[in-house]
């Protein structure tokens, strides 16, 4: 296959490419400018696409003797991931930018320019397994759980699938990929992994928000409506959240109080006990579907809600009336926010995915 590997520069993307190279295929490699600001360089373990990032990838195609090219998507990675992150806070909700970079950047908008040019598949470091079933390809959670990358890829679809490869997905450990790496002379093997938002590297993202959309004094409320604080911005402020919280009234009990909801049309902020944090009930009506839909209209699942977080046993339905997915899972989730990505599981496979757009607490506001 002609084979276009996707590589930020880190240890995952290059021994992919290698393992890609080794197999046969006839690789490219690429390098992804996502930002504009041409004197960025990566601090500690933060950030990622950075000039450090792209001449890392440059010296790991060199060495598996591969072509290598940067392209600029830097215009459309602001438009469909900065910008939306941005919309999405100013709206109330908690967005997930590595869910939509996924989902707009690398499987689409680089995946589409591979095949224009002929490419087979998009090959990245990304730790998740590809499985032909009955129905046709699906994707499986990897080998090593720790670092399972099922997650972020549940917003692809099945044609996007057909066009994915992902080697490292069997492998047992991160530990065995730098000591390969290392095996193979390439320089990233002990380079750390990145964290944070990538166009956030400062790790502050309360600072570059309010940066980009001012702040605006507003009230801090308790679930019966009574004010009991202040703050420069809703924006700021996410649900499960509780350091930044300025409350001048103590809660009743004394127990701390933490972010329940964001209003951003009246710039106010929510809080309650951390008991009310768990939600009964998720829905919403922008989904995908990771391979073939279930062939009924309710089924069981695992439901998981971000990252790193354990899946949870749940009901899954499509409510007639409205047409979104409504997830009611076997033990309350804690601390859910509109905005953040639920993907559902069927055992390992990825079924398919839905940003919430409805949470149901479980703890009535009286209580």
């Amino acid at each position: 296959m002609r084979i276009l590997a996707a590589m930020s520069g880190g240890v995952d993307s290059a021994v992919a490419a290698a393992r890609a190279v080794d197999a046969g295929h006839d690789v490219v490699g690429v390098h992804l400018a996502l930002s504009r600001a041409g004197g960025t360089l990566r601090t500690g373990s933060r950030g990622c696409c950075t000039i450090e990032d792209s001449l890392d990838a440059r010296r790991a195609a060199d060495l598996l003797g591969i072509p290598f090219y940067v392209w600029d998507f830097s215009e459309r990675f602001r438009d469909d991931v900065i910008d939306d992150f941005i919309a999405e806070y100013q709206a109330g909700r908690t967005p997930n930018p590595c869910m939509r970079c996924n989902e707009k950047i690398k499987f689409a908008a680089l995946l589409e320019r591979a095949v224009e040019l002929g490419f087979d598949a998009v090959c990245t470091g990304h730790y998740a397994t590809l499985i032909d079933g009955e129905s046709g390809l699906e994707l499986h959670r990897a080998s090593d759980a720790a670092k399972d990358q099922s997650y972020v890829l549940g917003v692809l679809t099945a044609e996007q699938l057909a066009h994915t490869y992902f080697p490292l997905g069997a492998t047992p450990s991160k530990a065995v990929v730098r000591a390969e790496a290392a095996a193979r002379g390439l320089t990233v093997a002990q380079k750390p992994d990145s964290h944070d938002i990538c166009f956030i590297p400062d790790g502050d993202t309360r600072g570059w928000l309010a940066e980009k959309v001012g702040t605006a004094t507003g009230d801090i409320v308790d679930r019966t409506g009574a004010v009991v604080g202040s703050h420069e911005g809703a924006h700021a402020f996410t649900v499960g959240q509780r350091r930044g919280l300025a409350l001048g009234v103590p809660a009743a009990d004394g127990k701390p109080r933490f972010v329940l909801e964001v209003r951003p049309v009246s710039n106010t902020v929510v809080v309650g006990p951390k008991e009310a944090l768990a939600i009964s009930e998720i829905s919403g009506a922008r989904y995908s579907w990771t391979g073939a839909p279930p062939a009924d209209d309710e089924w069981d699942c695992h439901v998981q809600i971000r990252a790193h977080a354990e899946p949870v046993p749940a009901t899954a339905r499509r409510d007639a009336a409205s047409g979104a997915l409504v997830v009611t899972p076997e033990v309350a989730l804690d601390g859910v926010a509109p905005g953040q990505t639920a993907v559902l599981y069927v055992g390992t496979r990825v079924l398919g995915q839905f940003t919430i757009d409805r949470t149901v607490s479980a703890v009535p506001a009286g209580v």
